[in-house]
Order: structure tokens, then sequence, then C-alpha cells
């Protein structure tokens, strides 16, 4: 009976020294230490853009050795429509137009008296080009910047204006004039196109582009520089 007693005597004794070991809190002691709360997200992960931007070109070559535009520079604007089936990458189409004042030579050379002459005449005509276009973009985490390369292939029209330089006969003595006698229509080419820029998403529909791009104009003669600005809309 005594060995009983002083077993039971020992287990109450170390069960209330664990029991004097443990704390217990009430639901209102709990404290839960919060996270940080998530970046905001300003570019999804697919999106439909719409862009519409103003545009500055100017040719590789001065103008008398370009053979397409015509012209040291130019200004206009144009749209294209991505979109990105992955945050990442997107596939689209874009079309633009530029105002170019077209510089067209015209020469007048008689061989018989000796006489050269070289002139200058300038017409405004409208140079477009629509492409097909493929963009991989980086939407920097946590940011709205997103920094993109881009390339396309399509056409050009509306420039490559070539003289009609004719000999023509003086008095019944033979061809003793070469002279420009107009200058033929516009030509279409394959362009092909190849930049980089970056967006800033003022709000997650809305972004302001900027890019630069390199297009070749079937030969080194026609290469021009494009630089662009404007919105993007993204849906």
């Amino acid at each position: 009976m005594k060995k009983l007693m002083l077993s039971l005597l020992g287990i109450a004794a170390i069960s209330s020294i664990g029991f004097a070991g443990t704390e217990t809190y009430s639901g209102k002691e709990m404290k839960q230490v919060a996270g940080p709360p998530p970046c905001p997200e300003w570019y999804a992960d697919r999106e439909f853009n719409v862009g519409i931007w103003g545009t500055y070109v100017f040719t590789g070559n001065e103008w008398a050795n370009d053979l397409y535009i015509e012209a040291d520079h130019a200004w206009g604007g144009g749209l294209d429509a991505k979109y990105f089936f992955c945050r990442y990458v997107g596939v689209g189409i874009e079309g633009w137009a530029v105002d170019a004042r077209q510089a067209h030579e015209n020469v007048f050379i008689d061989f018989s008296d000796g006489i050269f002459d070289r002139s200058v005449s300038h017409e405004n005509n409208a140079v477009a080009s629509v492409l097909a276009t493929l963009t991989l973009r980086y939407p920097i985490p946590c940011t709205r910047f997103a920094p993109y390369v881009f390339a396309g292939g399509g056409g050009i029209f509306g420039g490559g204006q070539r003289p009609h330089n004719v000999l023509v006969a003086e008095g019944g003595e033979g061809l003793d004039i070469l002279e420009t006698q107009g200058h033929s229509g516009s030509q279409s080419e394959w362009i092909g196109q190849f930049g980089g820029g970056f967006e800033v998403r003022l709000t997650p529909h809305i972004g302001w582009i900027n890019d630069f791009s390199w297009n070749v104009v079937n030969g080194p003669s026609n290469n021009f520089g494009m630089a662009r600005t404007g919105l993007n809309f993204a849906f």
C-alpha cells in the first residue's frame, strides 16, 4: 500500500512540474506578423496592346545618294497592335506614314555645245509601310519599366521614284542632248526592321513608349533610322 501511495505521489509531482513549464495564451494575446504587401502588377501575363505614336525618320545617306525616301529626313506617325500571349513575348502588326519632301535631280547636257546643267526639284510625297512584328519585353519586377526589343518585316510604299533621262535629237543631227523628262512613279519594296526601346506604365492600362529602329530597304543605299514616341493602351 505504501508503494502504491509513493508511486501516485511521484506521478502527481512530475505532472505538476510539466504543467508549470507550459504557458498558455488567449486568442487576444496571440500576435500574427504580416509579411510585406505584394508588388502591384503593371503588366499582365496576357495583354492586347494598341499603340499610337509620332515618328521621325532619317536616311543613312544624303538625299542625293538615297534611292528610296530621297530626303534627308521626314516626320509622321503610326499605329500598332500587339498580342502578348505571355508576359514576355508578343506578336503584332504596325503601320506608319511620313511626309517626305523628296528631292529629285534633273540634268540637261548638250554634248555638241558642251553645256551641262543640273537642278533639283522638290515634291512632297507620303512614304508608308506595313509590317508584321515580334516583340520581346522584360517587365522589371516591382517597377513600371519594361525594356523591349523587336523585329519585323513587310512592305514599304511611296518612294523610289527614278528620273527619266532621255537622249533627244537637235536639228536632225543625231542624239545630241541628254535631259531629264519627268520621273517614274513610286516603287514598292520589301522592308526589314529591328530595334529596341522601353515602356513606362502610367497606369496598368496606359503606357508611354520610346524606341529606335533601323530599317533596311533593298540594299544599303536605302537604309534609314526611325525614332518613335507615343502612348500604348493595354487591355
